[in-house]
């Protein structure tokens, strides 16, 4: 049975598997689902249409399903998606998802979201994310695998980050980042590749070196040729590199934002 504190609130319309933990006055609303294990520590409110995987824990003063900070939000019944073992720490806000943007905010597994960040509605993070403290994640934005925000930067909307990107700390991030991209400042630029986490993640030093190759190719000589130009011929030399052509489908999938060019251009 689901452990309750007597001074905890839970709804029971709300759905709470074996093995869920709801500490001191923890207010769980009623069309809520907890999976086994979950763990909310003292104080967290979970509200909205909300779903949390098995094994996520939540620590105090966090908010997650309350409405979303949207003016053209009308009450529509959009959902709160977060997936297994997320470690959601103290003051962290998460809303649900728009009628402008699906629907629906949705949160992956094995991710780790630090004090005071918030999550804005219609975001989607994918697995093994890392979001420092104080970030803030506008509404609509990717955040792909693997791929590490650092604290007090702040993220516009619509931006994609892709799949093990880095971005330095106290970052404004205004442009769509490429797999494997490292960028800070204010406004960020693309610095470079996330080396440090390749090595980290095991990236063989060959696939390294290919990824390198294709980033001077498509970022060095920007007046060589279109960017267009430049991401097909970077596809026609890189074709077998699974790393690299990540990069290029995220380029020729081009999102609502413009794409964060490199310092070198």
């Amino acid at each position: 049975m689901p452990d309750i504190h007597p001074t905890a609130i839970v709804d029971p319309r709300a759905s709470l598997a074996a093995g869920v933990v709801a500490g001191p006055y923890c207010i769980v609303g009623p069309d809520c689902s907890l999976a086994e294990g979950v763990k909310l520590h003292a104080h967290v409110v979970v509200d909205g249409r909300t779903r949390i995987g098995p094994g996520t824990e939540i620590y105090p003063f966090a908010s997650i399903g309350m409405v979303p900070q949207d003016l053209k939000y009308r009450g529509e019944p959009s959902r709160l998606e977060i997936g297994a073992r997320n470690r959601i720490r103290e003051h962290v806000t998460i809303n649900p998802g728009t009628e402008g943007g699906g629907m629906v905010t949705r949160i992956g597994d094995d991710n780790l979201v630090m004090i005071g960040s918030h999550i804005a509605h219609d975001c989607i993070v994918g697995n093994h994310v890392i979001i420092a403290n104080n970030v803030g994640l506008a509404g609509h934005v990717i955040v792909s695998d693997h791929a590490v925000i650092g604290a007090l930067s702040g993220v516009h909307q619509f931006v994609r980050i892709g799949a093990h990107a880095m971005v330095g700390g106290m970052s404004a991030v205004d442009a769509d980042i490429i797999p494997y991209g490292s960028a800070l400042g204010n406004r960020a630029r693309l610095a470079g590749l996330n080396i440090v986490g390749l090595k980290r993640r095991g990236f063989p030093r060959q696939e390294i070196a290919r990824l390198k190759e294709a980033h001077a190719l498509l970022f060095a000589d920007p007046d060589a040729d279109t960017l267009n130009g430049r991401v097909e011929q970077t596809a026609a030399r890189f074709a077998d590199s699974p790393a690299v052509m990540e990069i290029v489908t995220f380029l020729r999938n081009r999102g609502s934002r413009p794409l964060m060019q490199s310092v070198q251009g």
